[in-house]
């Protein structure tokens, strides 16, 4: 099996490594990942500028084809499957992302974006995403789990699987949900506070999130509160 990894944190994010190392079991592992930090770039792709590809020479990962793209997560799906890898990946991997990928925030992820990206393309796509904490004993117990679970777990066009790791100490975990439905809600409640007053009459706004746990029984929200993995798929644009 050909598996493409990549993310929205960048090439040097600690989620991507582990996920390139988990990945190893099931075949052969590249990597195209964006150069820095892309979270929030949803599915946006590079139309006017050009895409510049390196290869990562230090990626920790042996036997792993590692490269850092100039573009988007969309790009490196993009680039990564049509000219960086020498045959179309049978399967994408997106993340592990640093932060929840679940309800609202799902139109926003350029983790799912990706994972859209790969849809599109006509690749079995996998979205990860784990609490933004320095706490992975659920990811990294249960990630190999998955993986074996849902690379064989067929999908109908413009459909991704989206995996998330409640950011809970593995004693605290109460397991795995699968067929879980998107929240309607929203991690953040998001306000605009003003910054300072520019010239020529302009203002400048800074985002300032406020947290919520406010969601529904069933879904993806609900089960990260609870302590569970969340396991469901999303529907592509048009889908």
């Amino acid at each position: 099996m050909r598996i493409l990894i990549t993310n929205d944190d960048g090439i040097s994010s600690d989620g991507i490594v582990r996920l390139a190392r988990a990945a190893k079991e099931f075949g052969e592992v590249w990597v195209v990942a964006p150069e820095s930090q892309r979270s929030a770039a949803s599915h946006s792709i590079t139309l006017h500028n050009t895409i510049d590809i390196y290869p990562c020479e230090d990626f920790p990962i042996d036997g792993v084809h590692a490269y850092y793209c100039s573009g988007t997560p969309g790009d490196c799906v993009r680039v990564g499957g049509l000219n960086v890898m020498p045959a179309k990946p049978d399967l994408v991997l997106s993340g592990i992302n640093y932060g929840y990928n679940v309800a609202s925030d799902i139109q926003y992820s350029a983790t799912c974006g990706a994972a859209f990206e790969a849809a599109f393309q006509g690749y079995h796509a996998i979205a990860l995403s784990e609490g933004a904490c320095d706490c992975h004993e659920v990811t990294d117990k249960y990630v190999k789990q998955i993986l074996k679970e849902l690379i064989d777990t067929p999908l109908a066009p413009g459909i991704v699987h989206n995996v998330n790791f409640p950011s809970c100490a593995l004693a605290d975990c109460k397991g795995i949900l699968y067929d879980r439905k998107i929240s309607r809600g929203m991690f953040y409640k998001d306000t605009y506070d003003e910054v300072e007053k520019l010239d020529n009459g302009g203002i400048r706004y800074m985002v300032n999130g406020h947290y919520n746990e406010e969601n529904e029984p069933g879904t993806d929200f609900r089960a990260i509160t609870d302590n569970y993995v969340s396991v469901g798929i999303v529907n592509n644009i048009g889908y």
